[in-house]
């Protein structure tokens, strides 16, 4: 059987450019034929990756570099440069069949992801293979060096962060790692468009005749409650994890975590965006994942007071009871919330809990209960 763990939030976030197109404004979609500004799901993804891997202590990296960390930590240990430079070279030229391609740089031609550990232990291979290295150094098809089964060994270790968010690499499909999380693009629940602004800087040492500022430019950022969700396929991560369940519980409970109180750090001295959601919905489902995004495919309108973080609450429970209705309970484990005002009372989202630790809590015991609580 299938579980799923599903994540929805409503955010409010002031002034910010959280994530940029290519021209530098805030990224927007269309939905319900209303303009809305958008965050990509790969950089709020970024930002909770990062705060996973803090919490486990297991640090990966997506990286083109890894050749040159290869030679860096080899030139650390006393390598001269151009034997380092080829043994790094030699890495990615010895990675599985065919090896993977780097460009004139040295850099891999795909983005690897991996263990930053993954360095060591490739410098530790070169070192063990030294010899064979200087001998091959200056030929013009020095073919593969290093042995390719334990350069391909080690680049597809995988951490926590992996296996939850998965790896694609067409050069060894053998290190592929179906991830167990999804993530959506937010965005606003209502409209919402980029505004601009003009800013100058004054030079602090112009004399006292002069005038005029040292810098000027104009820049944009939005502002708007966003609807955010992710899900996380738990016999995906369970499998991943070669079936520990303390380890999926910890990773479910951590992703769950930096879901909610992590934030895309673009721009963020300029404008110290800093929010946590003030509505956190989970649910843990059989058999399919179901978003809520389609509560806001009417944009919302403001309250009386000009807000939209209310009427976007209320609206996200409507929706829920509704969409509760039509699916029934059959398949759902758990289902709850915690909101901002106490005083609010949302029926279509659950058991109401006072805090997001006691949400994440209850969510994680009923998708992967502890091992003492399993039938």
């Amino acid at each position: 059987m299938t579980i799923y763990l599903d994540l929805s939030a409503l955010q409010s976030v002031p002034a910010a450019n959280l994530n940029r197109d290519d021209l530098g404004s805030p990224k927007q979609v269309r939905y319900g034929n209303a303009p809305r500004i958008r965050v990509s799901s790969q950089s709020w993804k970024r930002a909770i990756r990062l705060g996973v891997e803090r919490d486990l202590g297991e640090k990966a990296a997506r990286t083109r570099l890894v050749p040159a960390k290869v030679q860096h930590a080899l030139e650390s240990a006393g390598w001269p440069t151009e034997l380092a430079a080829f043994a790094g070279a030699q890495v990615a030229a010895s990675a599985g069949k065919k090896g993977i391609g780097t460009e004139s740089a040295g850099h891999t031609s795909v983005l690897l992801f991996l263990p930053e550990a993954a360095i060591d232990e490739l410098a530790a291979v070169c070192t063990e293979h030294r010899q064979d290295l200087e001998a091959a150094q200056g030929k013009k098809k020095p073919g593969q060096v290093l042995p390719p089964q334990q350069i391909e060994t080690i680049l597809k270790r995988r951490t926590a962060s992996i296996s939850l968010l998965g790896r694609m690499l067409a050069e060894l499909p053998d290190a592929n790692v179906d991830g167990a999380a999804q993530i959506a693009h937010a965005f606003t629940t209502h409209a919402a468009e980029p505004q601009r602004d003009y800013f100058t800087a004054v030079d602090d040492w112009l004399g006292e005749a002069e005038t005029g500022s040292g810098h000027l430019d104009t820049a944009e950022f939005s502002a708007g409650v966003f609807y955010r969700y992710a899900t996380v396929n738990v016999a995906d991560l369970l499998k991943n994890l070669n079936g520990d369940t303390k380890a999926a519980r910890t990773v479910l409970s951590s992703f769950a975590e930096h879901f909610l109180l992590s934030l895309p750090q673009a721009k963020k001295n300029s404008t110290a965006p800093h929010t946590v959601p003030d509505l956190a919905y989970l649910a843990v489902r059989e058999h399919r994942p179901l978003s809520l995004a389609a509560a806001f495919e009417t944009p919302i309108t403001s309250d009386q007071q000009g807000g939209f973080s209310q009427p976007s609450r209320q609206a996200l429970d409507t929706y829920t009871g509704n969409l509760n209705r039509l699916t029934g309970n059959r398949n759902r484990r758990f289902h709850g919330h915690t909101v901002i005002s106490p005083e609010e009372k949302h029926t279509g989202l659950g058991t109401a809990h006072d805090s997001f630790d006691q949400l994440i809590d209850a969510a994680v015991d009923a998708a992967v209960p502890a091992a003492q609580d399993q039938p």
